[in-house]
């Protein structure tokens, strides 16, 4: 989150990455009623960026994991998930 910086707009918080060249779909825009409280609109952004999984993907790229690696995680997690929905 480094990264991001806020910019108050009439009735919007727009929080976007600083590098420009970046696309737009990554910009977070949180609506704010006029009034409201600048930690709850902190507490609807942090949900929103949870929920579009922004940690997980920084997480991710800190290493870089080979394709073949990927794979392998992908298929160990489906064969969990099957033997999890099996045991049912």
């Amino acid at each position: 989150m480094s990264n991001l910086f806020a910019i108050e707009k009439e009735k919007f918080l727009h929080l976007r990455p600083c590098n420009e060249k970046q696309k737009r779909r990554d910009m977070l825009i949180i609506p704010i009623k006029e009034g409201e409280n600048i930690e709850r609109a902190l507490k609807k952004f942090k949900k929103k960026f949870e929920k579009t999984g922004g940690m997980k993907e920084v997480r991710a790229r800190q290493h870089y994991t080979k394709p073949s690696v990927a794979r392998r995680e992908q298929l160990k997690k489906a064969i969990y998930s099957n033997q999890m929905k099996q045991e049912e």
